[in-house]
């Protein structure tokens, strides 16, 4: 039986990409999940809602909610949350997946674009966390994962997108903080990276449209990775910073040719690593 079964997962952004692929895998496996994502109505170019991802989430073999929720925004988050636990009882799982990117430099990131990114990024992160651990501390297996990269200090990765950067590795570092805090009560608390580009809507219309979603590879892989942490004990499984790539290697999977159309070599690489 799948340690997921009947387990309430909470994911921020769910309604598309990255985080309904994990919603949707932790679904096959029974899960319930809570698309807390803000998309109500469909965008031109952005696909799905957070009522579409719902009904997929069911049809997976899950149990889907749909929650009407900007992380921005502290009394949304907290009525997300009670909405959960009148509806399933609990909060096993966290995945803080929603996430804003603009890959400018200093002098050309706004600064409304700014704070949207850290809204969103650092402080929808550590809020949705706060507000969460209550709950988590109740269940018996409880993990935080975020999607974030590893804490590579490297001037590289700050210059181009130095605002970008320090939302993203504000995520990480919540990781590398809540692990410690939270180790004692049992919360697993760890990070998720891709090792190439995924193909998601913020691919398609921010970083190069189809030739670099040709190099990319399905959100599944996520999924699967995601799924992968989240069936491990949380007291021995935490403070992790995990790429999907190298995390299913040493499972022993070896065949990656699912999750892309295009030979491993021509695949590229993600950002951080």
């Amino acid at each position: 039986m799948s340690t997921l079964k009947d387990k309430t997962v909470f994911i921020t952004g769910a309604s598309r990409g990255i985080g309904k692929a994990i919603g949707l895998r932790l679904a096959s496996e029974g899960a319930n999940i809570v698309i807390a994502a803000k998309t109500i109505e469909p965008h031109p170019k952005l696909p799905g809602t957070i009522f579409t991802a719902a009904e997929e989430m069911d049809a997976a073999g899950g149990k889907g909610l749909p929650v009407c929720t900007d992380i921005r925004f502290e009394e949304q988050v907290q009525s997300a949350v009670e909405k959960t636990i009148e509806t399933f009882g609990g909060i096993d799982v966290l995945v803080n997946n929603a996430s804003a990117i603009q890959l400018t430099g200093t002098v050309a990131t706004e600064m409304k674009r700014y704070d949207l990114m850290h809204q969103i990024n650092v402080r929808g992160t550590y809020m949705t966390s706060k507000l969460c651990i209550p709950h988590l501390k109740q269940t018996p297996n409880p993990h935080i994962l975020n999607l974030s990269p590893p804490l590579n200090m490297e001037t590289k990765w700050f210059a181009p997108h130095v605002a970008y950067t320090m939302s993203k590795f504000g995520m990480s570092m919540c990781v590398l903080g809540m692990a410690g805090e939270l180790q004692d009560q049992g919360i697993a608390v760890n990070a998720l990276w891709p090792k190439t580009v995924i193909q998601t809507a913020a691919v398609q219309n921010l970083l190069g449209g189809d030739e670099i979603m040709r190099k990319a590879r399905t959100p599944d892989i996520m999924g699967d990775a995601a799924y992968t942490i989240l069936s491990k004990n949380s007291r021995t499984c935490t403070g992790n910073y995990f790429v999907d790539e190298d995390l299913l290697r040493s499972e022993g999977i070896t065949d990656f040719g699912k999750y892309a159309q295009v030979p491993r070599d021509e695949l590229m690489q993600d950002f951080f690593l």
